[in-house]
């Protein structure tokens, strides 16, 4: 039986070492079946109109609910299969703060739905999406490291490019 803080680990380091996220710094917390994710604005997510992008929205969102249908899955790699985005407000300084959770699961897919927030805890976006499990194995993905050395207040990623490395750091912690 797999540990689910251990697994809710693993996907918290996984998510830190994702070179996209170099770009973006979030800070991640995954519990069953629900994620947390909060951003600090930096104007290089800006358009043209000094407003955070939209493609900064989706991230979050996506992000948020990706992570709270693969805390259900402790064994494969999740994939989006689609991802309604609403932006209801902008965002121009402070955090964003995206909160997701799953709200239906069945043998084929899961249905998780994200709020993102601003420092003022005002809705300023939501989304829904639905995930489905892949064939990739999560010990497979790169990026995982070992998680028994991983704290809250650690966001540098120790990346693995190897699929037997990573193998090594599950079956370190008992994964």
């Amino acid at each position: 039986m797999i540990d689910s803080k251990k697994h809710f680990r693993c996907l918290e380091s996984m998510y830190q070492a994702a070179p996209l996220n170099d770009f973006y710094s979030p800070i991640m917390a995954i519990s069953d079946g629900a994620a947390d994710i909060s951003i600090d604005i930096d104007k290089k997510f800006f358009h043209a109109g000094q407003a955070v992008h939209g493609s900064v929205y989706f991230k979050m969102l996506d992000d948020a609910a990706f992570f709270a249908a693969n805390s259900l899955e402790p064994d494969v790699f999740v994939l989006t299969t689609s991802f309604t985005t609403y932006l209801t407000k902008p965002i121009s300084s402070g955090k964003m703060r995206a909160v997701g959770k799953v709200v239906n699961k069945n043998r084929s897919q899961f249905i998780a739905e994200a709020v993102v927030y601003n420092a003022k805890d005002q809705e300023i976006g939501r989304g829904n999406g639905i995930f489905v499990r892949s064939k990739v194995k999560l010990v497979d993905v790169d990026g995982t490291r070992d998680v028994t050395k991983v704290t809250y207040s650690t966001h540098l990623p120790i990346r693995s490019d190897s699929a037997q490395e990573n193998a090594y750091l599950f079956e370190l912690i008992g994964y």
